[in-house]
Order: C-alpha cells, then sequence, then structure tokens
C-alpha cells in the first residue's frame, strides 16, 4: 500500500479555502481516498483497456447516490423516464468513472465524457464551477467568457475551446499509458464532492436533461422522427449518447419494417452486455406503461400523448 496527497489552496476574500486530498492503492488495484482526513472513500479500481490503463468505479449501494427516475419525475416529467435506460446502461451512479478509453475522462450517471469540444462534460464543469464548493474542490479552475480556464502561478490559460478539450484531458488524465496521481486526486475531488453535495448531484440531472432535450430535438430534424414512438427515439438518443453508430447506420434501421429490432441491433456484438441492459430497461418501461403512450412532437420539443 503506498499513500499520497495533494493540497489545493485558492485565496478569498484573503481567507484560504482547501481541500488536502489523500489516496491509498490497496489490494493491488483499488485505490481509495480522503478528503481532509475524513472518511476513507473508494475511488475506483486499476484496470486494463486495450493498450491502456485507467480507473473505474460502477460500485456503490447508497440509494441517495444513484439515479432514481422517481425521484425526479414531478420536476422533469417524462425525461426523468426517458433517460432511465441510458443511464442504468452508463452506470447510473452519479460517482459512475472511467479513465481507461478514448474519451480518458467520463464521469457523472450518464458518464459524461471529456473528449468532445462544448460535449456533455464541458457544459456540466462549466455548471459545476457556479456551485457555492467549487472554489474548494477546484480552487484552480474558472470560467473566463464561458470558457474553463486554470490559474497556475497566477497566470489563466484556456482548457477547452470550440475545437478542443485536450488541455482539459491533460487536467484530468494526463495519459493512457499508465495511471497517474493527477488522474486519482482529479478522480476522488470528483467522487467526493457528489457524494457530499446534493446539489451537485441535482446539477448532474439538471445537465442531462437539459442536453437529451436539446439532442432530441436535433435527431428529430436530422432523422425526421416527428410524431416518432418514444421507444425508437430512446434508443436513437442512447445510440448517439454512447456515439456506437453514425448517421448512415441510424437511417437504415429507421427504414426497416420493424426499427426498434434494428436499432437495437446495432452495437450489438461490440457492447453486448450494454444492448442487454438497455433491452431489459426499455422491456421493464413498455410493461410498467412508461413508454409506447407517447410520440414526439418537433413543435414543441417535448413528447406528447398518442
Amino acid at each position: 500500500m503506498f499513500a499520497v496527497s495533494s493540497r489545493t489552496m485558492f485565496y478569498s476574500m484573503g481567507v484560504p479555502l482547501m481541500k488536502l486530498v489523500s489516496f491509498s492503492l490497496k489490494q493491488g488495484s483499488k485505490y481509495y481516498g480522503n478528503v481532509d482526513n475524513g472518511p476513507t472513500f473508494f475511488i475506483g479500481s486499476r484496470v486494463s483497456y486495450r493498450d491502456g490503463k485507467g480507473l473505474m468505479n460502477l460500485s456503490g449501494d447508497d440509494p441517495k447516490q444513484r439515479y432514481d427516475r422517481n425521484v425526479f419525475r414531478g420536476k422533469y416529467g417524462f425525461w426523468a423516464d426517458f433517460i432511465h435506460p441510458t443511464a442504468m446502461s452508463e452506470g447510473a451512479l452519479f460517482h459512475t468513472l472511467n479513465t481507461y478509453d478514448r474519451a480518458r475522462f467520463t464521469f457523472s450517471f450518464l458518464q459524461f465524457a471529456a473528449h468532445v469540444p462544448d460535449g456533455d462534460f464541458v457544459i456540466y464543469l462549466r455548471r459545476l464551477l457556479a456551485l457555492p464548493l467549487a472554489a474548494e474542490y477546484f480552487p484552480d479552475l474558472k470560467l473566463v467568457n464561458g470558457r474553463v480556464h486554470r490559474v497556475r502561478d497566477g497566470v489563466e490559460a484556456a482548457l477547452e475551446s470550440a475545437t478542443t478539450t485536450e488541455p482539459l484531458l491533460d487536467y484530468f488524465n494526463p495519459t493512457l499509458k499508465e495511471i497517474e496521481d493527477t488522474e486519482v486526486i482529479q478522480a476522488a475531488r470528483l467522487i467526493h464532492w457528489v457524494q457530499n453535495d446534493v446539489a451537485h448531484r441535482e446539477l448532474q440531472i439538471e445537465v442531462g436533461i437539459k442536453i437529451f432535450k436539446n439532442a432530441m430535438f436535433h435527431y428529430a430534424k436530422r432523422y425526421a422522427l416527428d410524431g416518432t414512438k418514444d421507444v425508437v427515439c430512446l434508443i436513437i438518443a442512447d445510440i448517439r449518447h454512447q456515439g456506437r453508430a453514425r448517421d448512415p447506420e441510424i437511417i437504415h434501421a429507421l427504414s426497416e419494417s420493424d426499427p426498434i429490432s434494428a436499432l437495437l441491433k446495432i452495437g450489438d456484438s461490440q457492447y453486448p452486455d450494454r444492448i442487454k441492459v438497455l433491452v431489459k430497461e426499455i422491456h421493464d418501461l413498455r410493461e410498467d406503461g412508461t413508454l409506447g403512450k407517447r410520440i414526439y412532437n418537433l413543435a414543441t420539443r417535448d413528447f406528447v400523448l398518442i
């Protein structure tokens, strides 16, 4: 076992706000952390994927750390149900973590991915930096003209733009070749924050649903989905969220006599476990009457009862 700690400091009105983040490696592959000498928490397991190495965290049995559509339906209506199958497929835990694939850093119950310029993780991080605890967890980050910047030794530098997030990836996970201390510490900050701040968890839901709503409007125009059943729309939204198919495959599947079956076959050989979860969750939502009663209406940018 070894331990590493990192202290960050930020001065606000002359008063230092700081978090002492420590972590240790146990059992050869499991990273645990604590913040300000508080309770120990699980950060992630060391995993290998293709030629890379990274962290994975899909562990947790605390109900408040897991997405529950029933809790958020009152605020978000059918959209809380619409994102449910994708959330279950992505891990559903607010601290779901993956740093081992080409995205280099994904986090949240929907696994927002940091490699996409102006993508879901970037949108999420910008919103996070407006929360009251942001200065304690990420004192070196700030928004400048709507973009995430890092302040180091008094110098500001943009971490993301409309064309790249490479500096942001370096900030959260420098490489896939090895698991760096930086990668573990940044993951620990986000995990501890979301596990101990309800505002952070609620922000994940708000951002996730807003992203799906905006995306669905564009999919409806791109794939002519005005008046299309909710199940078909949900599968397309999930395909695009994971990025497992491009437009030609989706358009071809929609032209089939059974578009639902055709869409569910996309990626089933490469991602069998994910598709299995997706199929189960869709089946359950159809059985309880949640799915199958609505169509997408382009004019209202929402689902309406048939």
